[in-house]
């Protein structure tokens, strides 16, 4: 018996989805219906209901009708592409409409210009319990007619788990991030949820998401403004619940504490540019103009690298085994790029996480799975599960998360090469003064790139927030993108020159235009040498006041890269990194090799080891803590590592047996009384003498809350330094939650407050005769570093890039103009009005910039 009849959206020649140049649409992956090829420019419904998804481009729509079915009508073959050229949307999401209603006008000129084809799908997108019939036959059709019946299946639908009873939870809140649910929120949305048991899942727009599932969670396409309601059932389902909602707040600190450089432990390198996706005008003939990814300048040879289709066979052979073999190719595919993640900096291994996310994702291996079982191969499955993927990111609207396609592409080229019993090269040769010329990009082929040759990347399409482009801009490689297909007419081997200041590609230069740019690359390589090698001096301020600048670290690459910056030490060694995202606590074995190599980088040079920060809003799934009403104020830092002694002591174990001995201190986080010290300190007294060390091992303290700024003078009798944490201190203080959307925007560091606890904790470091250091993200704050320096702080720990900038700033400072600066701006009344003196001040004596 029907259900419901589907029209015809448009005139236009009837065929069937094979018809369709795309395999995701001609694979049935987004489901089944027919096509059109239209002869019409206007788009009316199929059939009445609800607009449930219409992107700010319009070419393609969504309708769910009243017995729920979705119906997608997708307007020809890439023309997200388009942008929104050609189209124009005569309806909004949330419109409730009439079959024959008018919902999209397209130009036909235009849009046949632009896409790879008209063949327009139009399907029903879940076919769960559903079956077609009455198909149109091919030929021509008219708007209105009749294109299919859907019909209730007749086959026995699987059956549904019952509802988990045990235990509910649920909360709905405003996403507030600049840029919505995209990759980096996703992985940490996800990786909370696989921590607990319950079932998980994510709503907005009318479409759920299972919580575990990266993929899903950015297709749900939520942006900065949208409802996102989060529900759980299960026995830990409260807790899941709240860890989620933690996890949107983290993805707010961290987002903010990228565009202010305000997190602990990072801070905008100034050197770079950052990326723009405003796109340049055509500057001349031969001279194509794109969007800049990476600032800089480059002269050298256009260079193509191939990358090879990799050919899979559609149908399988048994199901166990071809199951069998695609658990093997992920594991092999993961133990890989845990491996490349191991020498990586942190930008890689960013991106790796997110590709270990896409690796694991249970929408995608649910997927495979299932075509596995239908009779496919592994391969065939494996990609058509990863194509579904990428054609639910491209038909949204935000670029950020299109841009996630690559990383998608990528990890199916992984397992596709592990099937075949291959993996992608780790170096790929390249001529002298290369200009990579592609039409895109994948992660993994950047790094196995030969950094030393490359000069430059040109892709024709690709994005400026893209994955490739972060690595690129990590590896200070110029790079533009959306150079249009017109680069692929560059000859092999000529010279170009690469404008990625002003968003040109000069394809032709003349001789004279040539010399002039390598003069700009010379005098560039010689401004960074001659920073970099004073940064390797050790810092003082104008009048002659030693001050130290040390580096935030996180593993042993950014250890090497603090001594190329110049760092003079470890003012913050965050062992997180071996705790988290694990199933089991790391080994004493695990971690001594892990501190040894990072103070081997090192040198001679100190290391602050602070001991683990977890807990609150950095669960361990091997850790099972009380699900608290407000993680911040329970169970973390010092708290967790006293409540769970075995951690602690094998840390400490760890961290005592580093040599040289001399050079590693410890410091403990979250400090809010002497006791907590003392009780750290006799569990270390106790490993030396089990350990037989005789060596005095220095400890310090963290200043993260009001109670141990105030304290400061008792808490440092019982240890060596004291750290400010001045992120945690000032929401703290304030009582500002950091991750709280409306709240946000006013936790400065730079409030009075906070100033005055500082100045209170310096003050008593001074007294004691004490180093006292900041390690947050104010540290690397140009308007902050006078201040500062002023209340008393001699040592600053900022990230390795920043080093130089930091050490260039504090040498144009005087202390004594540093301190009346800070006794002034203890008595303003405002963040902003003391951003404002420091900012007067730095006027005439000088600028970190």
């Amino acid at each position: 018996m029907s259900i419901l009849q589907i029209l015809a959206p448009f005139d236009g020649w009837c065929g069937t989805l094979d018809e369709v140049p795309d395999p995701v649409f001609a694979g049935r992956m987004l489901g089944d219906g027919v096509a059109i090829d239209p002869t019409g420019g206007i788009l009316v419904a199929p059939c009445a209901g609800e607009i449930v998804t219409l992107p700010a481009s319009a070419h393609a729509v969504s309708i769910r009708t009243a017995q729920g079915i979705d119906v997608l009508v997708h307007v020809g073959v890439d023309t997200v592409q388009l942008g929104g050229r050609g189209f124009e949307a005569r309806v909004r999401p949330g419109a409730s409409v009439r079959a024959g209603d008018e919902l999209i006008r397209f130009d036909l000129d235009v849009v046949a210009r632009g896409a790879k084809s008209l063949m327009t799908p139009i399907l029903v997108t879940s076919m769960d319990g559903l079956r077609l019939q009455q198909r149109r036959a091919p030929g021509l059709v008219s708007s209105g007619e009749v294109l299919f019946e859907i019909a209730a299946s007749t086959t026995t639908p699987r059956a549904v788990d019952p509802p988990n009873r045990e235990a509910a939870a649920g909360h709905t809140l405003i996403v507030t991030l600049r840029h919505g649910l995209h990759a980096r929120p996703a992985a940490l949305l996800a990786q909370r949820a696989k921590a607990f048991g319950a079932q998980a899942t994510l709503r907005a727009h009318g479409r759920t998401a299972n919580a575990r599932s990266v993929v899903a969670i950015m297709a749900l396409g939520v942006r900065q403004g949208d409802e996102l309601s989060i529900q759980a059932s299960g026995a830990d389902a409260p807790q899941s619940v709240a860890s989620l909602v933690a996890g949107i707040q983290e993805a707010l600190r961290m987002e903010s504490a990228a565009g202010h450089g305000a997190a602990e432990g990072t801070a905008p390198d100034s050197s770079k540019t950052a990326p723009t996706t405003a796109p340049r005008s055509l500057a001349a003939a031969g001279v194509p103009s794109g969007v800049i990814a990476v600032a800089g300048v480059a002269v050298g040879r256009a260079t193509r690298i191939e990358r090879r289709e990799i050919a899979v066979a559609e149908h399988g052979a048994d199901s166990g085994r071809e199951r069998a073999e695609l658990e093997q190719a992920r594991v092999n595919v993961r133990m890989r790029l845990e491996r490349v993640a191991a020498t990586g900096g942190a930008t890689r291994r960013e991106i790796i996480a997110a590709h270990l996310e896409f690796l694991d994702d249970p929408q995608v291996n649910e997927a495979a799975h299932e075509f596995i079982a239908a009779g496919k191969s592994a391969g065939f499955a494996w990609r058509t599960a990863i194509r579904r993927s990428i054609s639910a990111l491209q038909a949204l609207e935000d670029s950020r998360l299109r841009e996630r396609v690559d990383d998608l592409l990528d990890v199916e080229s992984h397992v596709l090469l592990a099937l075949a019993g291959e993996a992608r090269p780790m170096n790929i040769p390249l001529p002298e003064r290369a200009v990579l010329v592609a039409d895109d990009l994948l992660p993994s082929e950047l790094t196995a790139l030969d950094r030393q040759r490359l000069v430059a990347i040109c892709l024709s399409g690709g994005g400026a927030t893209s994955h490739v482009a972060i690595l690129a801009a990590a590896m200070d490689i110029p790079m533009l993108v959306g150079l249009g297909s017109g680069i692929r007419d560059i000859a092999d081997g000529a010279t170009v020159i690469v404008d990625a200041d002003a968003g040109t590609l000069q394809t032709a230069p003349a001789a004279a235009a040539i010399e002039q740019a390598r003069a700009a690359v010379e005098s560039r390589l010689m401004s960074r040498a001659k920073t970099l090698a004073e940064a390797q001096i050790e810092c003082r301020a104008l009048d002659g006041t030693r001050v130290e600048v040390f580096a935030n670290l996180g593993n042993v690459t950014d250890a090497a890269a603090a001594v190329v910056h110049g760092a003079e030490g470890c003012g913050l060694l965050r062992t997180e990194f071996l705790f988290i995202d694990r199933e089991t606590a790391p080994t004493e074995a695990e971690q001594l090799a892990a501190y040894q190599d990072i103070a081997a980088a090192l040198g001679p040079r100190p290391m602050i080891l602070r001991l683990m920060d977890v807990g609150g809003d950095k669960p361990l799934r091997y850790l099972p803590l009380p699900a608290e009403e407000n993680p911040a104020l329970g169970l973390r830092g010092v708290r967790t590592a006293l409540a769970h002694p075995d951690l602690m002591r094998t840390q400490l174990r760890a961290a005592l047996r580093v040599q040289p001995a001399g050079n590693v201190r410890l410091l403990i986080p979250m400090i809010t009384d002497a006791a907590e010290i003392l009780a750290v300190r006799s569990v270390i007294d106790e490993l030396k003498a089990e350990i037989g060390i005789a060596d005095r091992i220095e400890l310090g303290a963290m200043i993260e809350t009001p109670a141990a700024a105030l304290m400061a003078s008792g808490l440092i009798r019982e240890v060596d330094f004291l750290s400010i944490g001045s992120n945690d201190l000032t929401q703290y203080t304030l009582a500002m939650d950091r991750g709280h959307p409306e709240l946000a925007g006013r936790t400065d560091a730079l409030h009075p407050a906070v100033l005055k606890l500082v100045a209170a904790a310096a003050g008593a470091g001074a007294a004691a005769g004490k180093m006292v250091a900041v390690c947050g993200g104010v540290a690397a704050d140009r308007l902050a570093v006078p201040l500062l320096l002023g209340l008393g702080v001699r040592e600053l720990s900022v990230v390795p890039a920043a080093v130089p900038a930091i050490k260039r700033q504090i040498r144009s400072l005087r202390i004594n103009d540093c301190r009346e600066l800070a006794l002034r701006c203890l008595d303003l009344a405002s963040p902003g009005e003391v951003r404002a003196q420091a900012a007067e001040m730095l006027g005439p004596l000088g600028d970190m910039r």
